[in-house]
């Protein structure tokens, strides 16, 4: 890769033992774990990121729960198959053992930081169950969980002794020297300062692209930059098209679409079409609880032969919609919709990607210095088709997983040149020419639910006719780059 030399009056420098890029579930508990493993040592752990933890990213957005066979007649290894199962043959069977049965020891480490579980009158956590488990496994906060969460992680990283939380920064590019990854540049968004922060570890917690489709339920910040970024620096990606659409958003003209959480569908809520037909148990036996990929495919086809889809949650949940799934309940009140009287018109909706950074079950990345975790990753956990609320267990296991592999690698010898990679200083932060909303028009088109050969060659030609209006944009540059590898 090619570098360049900054003036370093152009840039502030940092040196600090370990950088975070980004601040959700994975981000904040890598950073956390760092700081508990470092062993009384006052070297800084940072976690870089565009906005407060909580303000942006997606695991604020994950309603549904946190899946942990935490009860009385589940196993981890019943967990672990069920993950398997959905994952439609492609799921690697090791790492599902290791994060399943890291799972009841994850909710008891989120107890003791103070997350305010569901729970029953008997203090017991309430169990929910979601589409393609066996059993009622899902932890949950009402139907915000993530947002729960990254406050309880939040809470704790901002009283805590050696990390940093510096937001308002956006990671531009990582730093090399020579073969291997030794810091991340960043631009301040209030002042335009450029940052190196040198360090012998450096983490990409960045979340996914899915936002990269027209219609989404992923908030502005998913579209990929940290696949961008490990890209650049010549990471190993994997599985780019696998990108799951969840079966039940709201349908109406909002952006993102919003999110209509499993957890009905767990509780009973059907799907029917304009007549009242339960077309789901057609698909498949299981009907709105089968796997997320088939119960999707079903709503686009009968969607496609010009049905009308909803979810009718009259019956299941009824009138204790506003206690039970608040969050929805206020994305139904603002379209004017009133679940508990009538059914909400559904479609499918680009949700999480399976694919991206491929790691170990460490967290380590092809490139020395470079871990990831989240839903920027390609751990093989998930297969071609996630399992409903593994995500955010998957974030936190794996994020206290790379924390450890970093304190045990510790030791080895700081740069002594550091290379930036040649015009991720003058890149900037605008896109005049809204390239990002044309990627979006693109692959919701062309490399949808359902793809073939014409569609995606029609992508590509459309996204190369895309690159000089990128114009050193750095959002039109990422999004080009990562919907490029997706085709």
């Amino acid at each position: 890769m090619s570098s360049e030399i900054l003036p370093t009056d152009d840039l502030v420098i940092r040196h600090v033992c370990a950088v975070v890029i980004g601040a959700g579930v994975a981000g904040l508990s890598t950073a956390l774990e760092l700081v508990a493993r470092d062993g009384g040592s006052t070297s800084e752990v940072v976690v870089v990121a565009d906005r407060l933890p909580g303000e942006g990213g997606s695991s604020p957005w994950a309603q549904g729960g946190m899946a942990a066979a935490v009860g009385d007649d589940d196993r981890p290894a019943d967990h672990a198959a069920d993950t398997v199962a959905a994952g439609a043959g492609l799921v690697d069977e090791a790492v599902a053992r290791v994060v399943s049965e890291a799972a009841p020891d994850t909710v008891d480490w989120l107890n003791r930081a103070g997350a305010r579980f569901d729970r029953l009158p008997d203090g017991t956590l309430a169990l929910g169950r979601e589409a393609a488990h066996g059993r009622h496994r899902i932890v949950h906060a009402r139907d915000a969980t993530g947002a729960e969460l990254v406050r309880t992680l939040a809470e704790v990283a901002r009283n805590q002794r050696g990390l940093t939380l510096a937001t308002g920064h956006l990671a531009v590019d990582l730093l090399r020297s020579a073969s291997r990854v030794a810091g991340v540049l960043t631009r301040d968004l209030g002042t335009g300062q450029l940052i190196a922060w040198i360090a012998p570890a450096v983490v990409l917690a960045t979340g996914g692209y899915a936002h990269l489709w027209a219609v989404t339920t992923t908030p502005p910040e998913a579209v990929g930059d940290g696949i961008a970024l490990a890209a650049r620096a010549g990471a190993e990606l994997a599985d780019l098209e696998f990108v799951q659409f969840h079966p039940t958003a709201l349908a109406g003209n909002a952006d993102p679409a919003p999110l209509l959480t499993e957890a009905l569908r767990g509780e009973g809520a059907v799907l029917i079409d304009e007549v009242g037909e339960r077309f789901a148990l057609a698909a498949h036996p299981d009907g709105e609880l089968a796997p997320r990929d088939v119960v999707a495919r079903a709503i686009y086809a009968h969607l496609a032969a010009g049905h009308q889809v909803f979810l009718d949650a009259r019956a299941a949940v009824g009138d204790a919609f506003p206690e039970r799934f608040p969050t929805v309940f206020g994305h139904c009140q603002r379209a004017g919709i009133d679940p508990r009287r009538e059914p909400v018109p559904v479609s499918p909706a680009a949700h999480y990607c399976m694919g991206g950074i491929v790691t170990d079950v460490r967290g380590r990345t092809s490139v020395d210095g470079l871990w990831a975790a989240g839903e920027v990753t390609a751990t093989g956990l998930h297969g071609a088709n996630r399992l409903a609320s593994n995500s955010l267990l998957e974030g936190i296991v794996m994020g206290r997983r790379v924390a450890a592999d970093i304190v045990d690698q510790r030791g080895s010898r700081p740069p002594v040149v550091v290379e930036v990679p040649v015009g991720a200083a003058r890149r900037n932060e605008g896109d005049p020419k809204d390239v990002v909303g044309s990627v979006r028009q693109i692959l919701w088109r062309g490399v949808g639910l359902v793809r073939d050969e014409v569609g995606l060659q029609q992508a590509r030609r459309e996204l190369a006719a895309l690159e000089p209006a990128a114009d050193g944009s750095r959002a039109a540059a990422n999004a080009l780059t990562v919907g490029a590898l997706v085709v």
